[in-house]
């Protein structure tokens, strides 16, 4: 019978996460949405210790103004491994120009063909992360046969 392994998953460290967070692209920001939580797809880009994306005027800047709490978290796989991290921390528009500049230095650019003239900076309070090594499912069920 097939056992689990533990070493299967590995917690990545912080320098181990900054760099996930640097090759990503697009992440899932949760947040508190008249009390409920929801999910956004936003693509990001890591800024030395922090996380900024752009977005429009509306429901989901309104939201982080009322509540700046989040979390935020990234993955990427391939055919062998998997990993995961996840960053809570508080976020909050840019206002100030000199910000909003730096900000339009950085290679970040909308998906989608909308303007998006807005930044949004994450500061982190805490970020963890995982690796998971892919593979086959072990058996669930042996079966015995002839009362053995």
């Amino acid at each position: 019978m097939a056992t689990a392994n533990v070493d299967l998953v590995s917690t990545l460290d912080e320098e181990a996460c900054w760099a996930l967070l640097a090759r990503g692209e697009l992440g899932r920001l949760a947040l508190s949405v008249d009390g409920m939580p929801e999910i956004f797809p936003v693509n990001y880009v890591a800024d030395g210790p922090r996380l900024l994306f752009r977005t429009a005027p509306g429901s989901k800047l309104d939201d982080l103004t009322a509540n700046p709490h989040v979390a935020f978290e990234v993955d990427e796989f391939d055919g062998t491994s998997a990993a995961s991290v996840i960053v809570k921390g508080t976020a909050a528009q840019l206002r100030l120009q000199r910000e909003i500049d730096q900000a339009d230095e950085l290679p970040l650019r909308p998906w989608i063909p909308t303007l998006k003239y807005r930044w949004v900076r994450i500061v982190p309070t805490s970020i963890s992360g995982r690796r998971f090594d892919r593979g086959v499912e072990p058996e669930r069920y042996v079966a015995t046969f002839g009362g053995r």
